[in-house]
């Protein structure tokens, strides 16, 4: 986190939880889904879904990791910045960009129960269906991450791009 001398942040909020250290089997086997998920998946794609996720989901942790990881790839700071409000700023993104991110919010926000057709289906006209069984997968795996991330209170600010790698 860059700051000036003068500056006075806020504390920090303690980590609630270091759940990988106390379930590390679980931990392993979120790293390799998370690994198998993105298979076939455009990178710039992906990280622009998991930083989508996060941000509904409210987990700093992911959202400063994967801009981080994003911006390393080299995506570009403006379209990271617009993604929180996306459907406003859609000339940031391609068609298929699009489709992954409107399929991305009816996935993680559930409230209704379903996702709808329309949305599906403009996924489905973007994607072949193994590209979207892959684009389904990131999705899941991205919100179970972020379950983990806010549950536990994962402190963000200390990611450095291939820490994970």
């Amino acid at each position: 986190m860059t700051h000036s001398e003068n500056t006075r942040y806020a504390a920090e909020l303690p980590v609630r939880l270091e759940w990988a250290k106390h379930a590390p089997e679980v931990y392993k086997a979120m790293v390799r889904l998370d690994g198998a998920a993105r298979r076939g998946l455009d990178p710039t794609l992906y990280e622009l879904v998991k930083i989508r996720a996060s941000q509904i989901n409210h987990c700093a942790l992911c959202v400063d990791m994967h801009s981080r990881d994003a911006l390393a790839a080299g995506e570009s700071v403006e379209r990271i910045v617009q993604l929180s409000a996306w459907e406003e700023s859609r000339h940031f993104y391609t068609e298929k960009e699009l489709a992954a991110l409107e399929l991305t919010e009816a996935v993680t926000v559930l409230t209704d129960g379903f996702v709808p057709d329309a949305v599906y289906e403009r996924a489905a006209g973007h994607f072949g269906e193994a590209e979207l069984a892959q684009l389904v997968s990131a999705i899941a795996v991205i919100n179970a991450w972020n379950r983990f991330g806010v549950t536990c209170r994962m402190a963000p600010g200390h990611y450095r791009p291939g820490q994970h790698a």
